[in-house]
């Protein structure tokens, strides 16, 4: 643990990469959505020379729906240096499956990515400006969050509020959120104590965090980019190219 003059920087991490991407078919028929190319590269290449930058060393991915692709894949890579957490036999859903992994993650925070969080980098790197928010003395979880106005290709209503002390509150039923979560977010181990067996959302430890004050938010920088659906990869391979001139 680093002391109080020393910020704390994770250094393992936990990609999740077990979904169907559902709404990736006909692309995700034969390819699981981490390996579905934007600009070129594996979305889940993207985000994990993120965690590279950042200074990850080692990172968990789940895998489950074809998960001897992903799992050759990642092999290839040696910074972070990736660990198979398979749920091939059951796929625990994104609660679950981190508590699964948490043996191989150890006792410190870590971060966690969704291997289809996608992003175009404001001024200063948006995993920089969450390690610098992160404070184990307030929080169980901070989270990436990205202001709906800058939520390229993204229709929904939006996710969470947030307080000027960056605590997080979820938006209510028939409302609108100016943020949606990233797919991104630094999570203490014991936002898992007494978290369900089997398989349960993330959302269930989200909204406990909340009741606790222990939920938190980060603004992200830059534009992010909802990459759900084949049409989506093109509309931000244009983004990306337009931010690039």
């Amino acid at each position: 643990m680093a002391s109080p003059s020393t910020p704390f920087r994770p250094t393992r991490a936990m990609m999740l990469a077990a979904g169907f991407g559902k709404r990736m078919r006909p692309l995700t028929a034969t390819t699981p959505k981490p390996l579905i190319e934007v600009a070129g590269k594996a979305l889940i290449d993207h985000g994990l020379d993120r965690m590279a930058a950042a200074g990850i060393t080692d990172v968990v991915v789940n895998v489950h729906y074809l998960a001897d692709f992903v799992e050759v894949h990642v092999s290839h890579r040696s910074v972070p240096k990736p660990e198979i957490s398979d749920e091939r036999r059951q796929l625990l859903d994104t609660g679950g499956g981190i508590a699964k992994a948490l043996p191989m993650l150890g006792p410190e925070p870590f971060l966690l990515m969704n291997s289809d969080s996608f992003w175009v980098e404001g001024a200063t790197p948006n995993l920089e400006l969450l390690i610098g928010a992160w404070d184990e003395t307030r929080m169980d979880a901070l989270l990436l969050l990205a202001p709906m106005v800058n939520a390229f290709g993204y229709d929904g209503h939006g996710d969470f509020f947030m307080t000027p002390e960056a605590e997080v509150r979820r938006r209510k039923e028939r409302s609108v959120a100016p943020f949606v979560y990233a797919g991104v977010a630094i999570l203490h181990p014991k936002l898992f104590e007494g978290a369900p067996d089997g398989p349960f959302s993330l959302n269930t430890l989200f909204d406990r965090a909340i009741e606790a004050e222990r939920l938190f938010g980060v603004r992200m920088e830059g534009i992010w980019l909802h990459v759900g659906t084949p049409k989506a990869i093109r509309e931000a391979e244009a983004a990306i190219l337009e931010s690039a001139l």
